[in-house]
């Protein structure tokens, strides 16, 4: 999936050399090792918070409490569940990745209810639609926003000039309001600049038209929908690139090397932006980006939360609230390019410059109203596992030569089947 290169992020990890932070690559110390309030841990990942913030954080409390910072190597998830099912070494504060929420809240007691600390009077200040993934049925709020992932399209200006095409992103996004618009642009692009494509894969393309609709695999009374119109209609838009011969078909593992080359356009997230750049670094000046064909999305995205084993929820409540103000998230974007939850941040300095890679264009103003549009949709604890089969199989399409309507068939079995493996109904 291309949600895969938020690892790019995290090779940014976090170093006591940079930070100043106490980094461990395992276990770390947890909230059973001693009864003591003023003593607090964190878990997070590289690149999910900004380092520079974190560092402050332990300073600005330090009156207040000891904030010790794990960076945990590998497998976040496994390892906090696997963490929390032992009740031991438990984190007084952790991050959850925002695909991985929708899988903890069927068990949200092992985490406390922020809105008794205090989240209820602060949460205009976030995203409704990303706020409210992170809520329990009966409206028990799990997770802290700390970012988003709004969809938008980087473009090879000097691409598109040299096809003919318009360059300027208002243009641009004027032609490619449409799915069908921005094929039709594609099929252009690469018969006037011949071995050029479109889109890196179909699973790309895929993934953004699901989220662009307000279902997904699985409705809120826990039946599968996986076969309905909706992911239909989302396979078949992300087919078309392929049968128009306007994919490159590039898989992860071959990205970092194909695209300073011959791909016109990405879509992704607005972390995504810091990708292109380090792994593209010598196309600066010559991207562009223009609003998402067919809509925004969302992805990726996480959240802070706070285990019931928490020794000072207090103190700890405050800790998350500092470090995801509105002023420090928008440092974070400057940091390490987390795309704040907060709307506030969109308007402050830290986000409304100019940037030098992608021509002096202020894509703010592209990934902040498509932030504050993302449509409300209904995430199911096994969406992710549902939703593999399709991925495999627009790869199989691709790799294999099979044939698209197979595929679909096999994709819609396998998901249902995983599905009920699951308890979908």
């Amino acid at each position: 999936m291309d949600l895969s290169r938020r690892g790019f992020l995290q090779a940014a990890a976090l170093t006591a050399a940079a930070s100043g932070l106490t980094v461990a690559c395992g276990g770390g110390s947890g909230s059973s090792g001693t009864k003591n309030g003023k003593d607090l841990t964190l878990w997070y990942w590289g690149g999910a918070l900004s380092d520079k913030v974190v560092a402050e954080a332990k300073t600005h409390f330090g009156g207040q409490v000891k904030l010790t910072v794990s960076s945990i190597g590998g497998d976040f998830k496994q390892k906090l569940t696997t963490t929390l099912a032992a009740g031991t070494s438990v984190p007084d504060i952790t991050g959850i990745k925002g695909e991985d929420m929708a899988s903890f809240l069927p068990n949200a007691g092992r985490f406390l209810d922020l809105n008794d600390l205090g989240f209820k009077t602060i949460s205009h200040q976030y995203l409704d639609w990303k706020t409210k993934l992170a809520q329990t049925a009966d409206g028990k709020q799990i997770g802290f926003p700390i970012d988003i992932g709004p969809t938008a399209l980087f473009y090879r200006e000097d691409l598109f000039a040299k096809a003919g095409l318009p360059t300027d992103p208002d243009k641009v996004a004027d032609r490619v309001k449409t799915w069908d618009g921005y094929f039709a642009l594609g099929t252009e692009l690469k018969g006037k600049v011949p071995g050029t494509f479109l889109v890196n894969n179909i699973s790309s393309v895929f993934n953004i038209a699901v989220g662009q609709g307000t279902q997904r695999f699985i409705d809120k009374n826990n039946h599968f929908i996986g076969d309905q119109d909706h992911i239909r209609t989302a396979w078949t838009t992300a087919v078309r690139p392929y049968t128009l011969g306007i994919d490159a078909k590039i898989n992860d593992n071959t990205w970092n090397a194909a695209v300073g080359k011959n791909l016109g356009t990405e879509l992704g997230a607005a972390w995504h932006a810091l990708d292109i750049e380090q792994a593209a670094p010598q196309t600066k000046g010559k991207w562009r980006v223009c609003a998402n064909p067919g809509g925004p999305a969302n992805q990726g995205g996480s959240y802070l939360a706070l285990p019931r084993q928490c020794r000072n929820p207090e103190e700890a409540f405050k800790i998350i609230s500092w470090i995801l103000s509105p002023a420090n998230d928008a440092r974070g974007f400057t940091d390490a390019a987390i795309f704040p939850a907060a709307p506030a941040a969109y308007s402050m300095p830290a986000m409304t410059g100019p940037d030098a890679f992608f021509g002096g264009q202020k894509i703010i103003e592209v990934f902040g109203p498509a932030a504050k549009t993302i449509p409300d949709s209904y995430e199911a604890p096994a969406d992710a596992a549902v939703m593999a089969p399709y991925m495999t199989e627009l790869t199989n399409i691709e790799a294999k030569g099979k044939k698209p309507d197979d595929a679909w068939k096999d994709a819609v079995s396998q998901a249902r089947q995983i599905a009920r493996r699951q308890g979908v109904n």
